[in-house]
């Protein structure tokens, strides 16, 4: 059974910036904060997070679909740009923040409602002050890449009030 959270939505500001990424990242995988809309139709389960990586998994399906028959390369971007942001965030301090400035994507092998589970990794690969880069790829349950992407990602001290 895919364990899926039970709520979604967007945690304040100060909430946000009371913790440490990673124990933020780790309380959303936890269903203790929520998860973010976005998320509601990938459904990530069995995610875990340590400092400066993160995994999740999914199932493409047919709600994923594109008009000629494929899952969306939408889908791909949801997961990877999460899967990279996040891993920037759980190396960040309590009040500070992220968001995505660019990435790049590469599709390797499509997806469809027969792939079957997908595990969904993100990596950093420097955090500055400023500025943070991560990698991330999804794979299928047979270990072949499916995309990949690399991100640069603005860091930033949240709003104290």
């Amino acid at each position: 059974m895919i364990d899926q959270p039970s709520s979604f939505g967007v945690v304040s500001p100060a909430v946000l910036a009371s913790m440490s990424g990673l124990d933020f990242v780790r309380k959303m995988f936890a269903g203790d904060l929520p998860q973010p809309p976005i998320m509601e139709n990938v459904g990530p389960f069995d995610s875990s997070a340590e400092h400066g990586r993160v995994v999740f998994h999914s199932v493409p399906g047919i709600r994923h679909y594109n008009p000629i028959g494929s899952v969306h390369g939408g889908y791909a971007a949801i997961l990877l740009d999460s899967a990279m942001g996040l891993a920037v965030h759980s190396t960040l301090p309590p009040g500070s923040g992220y968001t995505t400035l660019e990435f790049k994507i590469s599709f390797i092998r499509g997806m469809s409602e027969t792939t079957g589970t997908i595990r969904t990794e993100g990596k950093v690969l420097n955090v500055g002050r400023r500025a943070g880069t991560a990698e991330a790829r999804i794979t299928d349950n047979k270990g072949r890449l499916l995309a990949h992407a690399t991100t640069t990602c603005l860091v930033f001290e949240l709003p104290k009030s």
